[in-house]
């Protein structure tokens, strides 16, 4: 059974860093796309980062050069460093797994980090 599992969420000031981190276990993590979702109260949930089984990133505007995604599949492990943190990056932050085999996608996600951003 798939498990992604989150943690490094917390209480931060703002201009502070963070460091997620997401270990994946019953999956073939190395040919899986990884990529980090927020959300935040009242709001729909967003792609952050995405990083391909290839190593290839995108990032959504509002976080780029602030916050970095990178992936070690040898420890199966999605990490997202995020810097220069704004009170509106404050939100629950989900990892993702998905697939492909043929025709059909699979997707998978963790239960969630919190992120706090305040003074």
């Amino acid at each position: 059974q798939v498990q992604l599992v989150e943690s490094g969420g917390g209480l931060v000031q703002p201009g502070g860093s963070l460091r997620l981190s997401c270990v994946a276990s019953g999956i073939i993590f190395s040919i899986c796309t990884m990529g980090w979702y927020r959300q935040a109260p009242g709001k729909q949930r967003e792609l952050v980062a995405v990083i391909t089984s290839g190593g290839s990133t995108n990032y959504v505007d509002s976080v780029k050069g602030r916050i970095t995604i990178s992936r070690d599949n040898v420890k199966k492990t999605v990490s997202l460093q995020m810097n220069s943190l704004k009170p509106e990056d404050t939100a629950v932050y989900y990892c993702n797994a998905q697939y492909e085999i043929g025709a059909a996608t699979y997707d998978f996600w963790g239960q969630g980090t919190q992120v706090l951003v305040s003074s």
